[in-house]
């Protein structure tokens, strides 16, 4: 039996297609005093039906109304909202394998210096086919703060964090371009990250996801990286903000 209560933290936005699916692979992992936190951000296809009728099924599901200001103030909010003592970020259409929960809160469990805690994904299509069996081979992920500042490696659906980090990394600064860069360089900044070698979870990729190298494009990811760096050492100096 662990010692940790869990908090989920969902965001969606349109996603009733593959939401049940990745509901139910994460609540058969959660124990009744763990919560799956639900943050809706004014759907319009039928997920906030879905969300209450998996709530009906599912009691520790709490569903939220988002801020609809987007991805990142979505997740922010939610995460603020989560009352677990370890927090795991969720996209709305993956899928999580069956021991992710018990691999994660284990790991914490044995390293109480450890912050943040990042897991390998197997890439797939839409119907689960694989793509690529290791995101971490195909990304080239990294750890360390000057490496993921350069190229991302963190994947929020693929992180979990103490809650206590919280302090450190709410607000969001909101120019940030993603919210898993930032919780996860946040992290880096305050304690300690470990990427675990575990593949547990599938990434679900939608369409054509290459990235762009125009020059448009390098430069937007020059001036995101200076205001990163900017918003790190306003943190940094601000501490836990308490």
């Amino acid at each position: 039996m662990r010692n940790f209560r869990v908090s989920v933290v969902m965001t969606s936005f349109n996603g009733v297609q593959y939401l049940r699916a990745q509901v139910e692979s994460i609540v058969k992992q959660l124990s009744a005093d763990d919560e799956l936190l639900i943050s809706d951000d004014g759907s319009t296809d039928g997920t906030q039906t879905l969300i209450r009728e998996l709530q009906q099924e599912y009691p520790l599901i709490r569903m939220l109304e988002g801020p609809r200001r987007g991805i990142v103030a979505n997740f922010a909010y939610a995460i603020g909202k989560a009352t677990g003592d370890l927090i795991f970020l969720s996209d709305q259409d993956d899928v999580w394998l069956d021991d992710k929960v018990s691999t994660v809160t284990g790991y914490f469990e044995k390293h109480p210096d450890i912050a943040c805690i990042v897991h390998d994904v197997r890439v797939v299509d839409q119907s689960l086919t694989t793509i690529e069996p290791s995101f971490y081979a195909f990304r080239g992920s990294k750890n360390g703060l000057l490496n993921n500042l350069i190229k991302n490696s963190f994947m929020g659906s693929a992180m979990a964090i103490r809650s206590d980090m919280r302090s450190y990394v709410l607000p969001i600064p909101e120019k940030v371009p993603m919210h898993d860069q930032w919780i996860g360089l946040v992290c880096l900044l305050f304690g300690k990250v470990v990427f675990l070698p575990d593949v547990l979870g599938l990434y679900r990729r939608h369409g054509n996801n290459a990235s762009s190298f125009s020059r448009s494009s390098i430069h937007r990811m020059i001036s995101n990286r200076k205001y990163l760096v900017l918003e790190l050492l306003k943190r940094k100096f601000r501490g836990n903000g308490q």
